[in-house]
């Protein structure tokens, strides 16, 4: 598979503090990857990297082959990235319609047919925001604001999408509710950057993932070994069994 993003010893400060050490990370074509660790281990920079919301102090970052590590997010976002931010970040006081239109902002010379077609694919995965679309997208439950920031995603026909603690804050059935979302993600060839301290269902879905600590990649390897590892199961999942 061709590669498509890869941090090349990225190394970035928030004033004097080291917050990311050297890292290296890569996202081939229709590969699912996942990044792990704790709170304060470096997930939310090493995203905010990516999208160009924090610009690295040393390392560079390449996505689909050319060097974007001094480009700003629009561009980022123009050339294929699509953000699914923690916390979902919607328009509340807009409806759920105009939210995952908001998504194909970046394909606006696209014809109007193609992008209802692309509209009704996405109602298909997610019948709920269908019943919902001319709600207020702030009146919506947890849930189903997360399946609304990932249809907007999915709007912009994206080459890779990011997202950032999609389980955060959302009850069991609804945690399994979204990854079984991502695996049908997945299953179309959709690249994907899951950030995340929920392992297990992170593990369950990627192809490959990293754990970060303190800044720096401490282990790496493919979903099913990592779920495996006695070092992930004292960490993440509480124990040995």
């Amino acid at each position: 598979m061709a590669e498509l993003l890869r941090l090349d010893r990225i190394v970035t400060y928030y004033g004097p503090i080291r917050i990311l050490k050297g890292i290296d990370l890569s996202v081939d074509q229709g590969e699912v990857v996942a990044l792990l660790g704790g709170n304060a281990a470096g997930k939310s920079t090493t995203m905010k990297t990516i999208l160009g919301l924090v610009m690295p102090n040393d390392g560079t970052v390449k996505f689909n082959g050319g060097d974007i590590t001094k480009t700003a997010p629009a561009e980022r976002i123009a050339l294929g990235m699509a953000p699914v931010p923690e916390a979902r970040r919607l328009f509340p006081s807009m409806s759920v319609y105009d939210n995952l239109l908001m998504g194909a902002y970046v394909r606006r010379r696209t014809p109007w047919s193609e992008i209802k077609k692309e509209l009704a694919s996405i109602i298909d995965l997610f019948p709920r925001v269908g019943e919902r679309l001319r709600q207020n997208a702030g009146t919506l439950s947890g849930g189903e604001q997360q399946m609304v920031a990932v249809g907007r995603a999915l709007m912009a026909r994206p080459k890779l999408i990011l997202m950032d603690e999609p389980s955060m804050g959302l009850a069991p059935t609804l945690v399994d509710k979204i990854y079984e979302i991502i695996r049908k993600i997945k299953s179309l060839g959709t690249s994907m950057l899951i950030v995340e301290q929920n392992a297990t269902m992170a593990l369950s879905v990627a192809n490959r993932a990293y754990v970060l600590q303190n800044g720096e990649i401490v282990l790496e390897g493919s979903g099913h070994d990592l779920l495996r590892s006695e070092g992930i199961r004292k960490a993440y999942l509480g124990g040995a069994n």
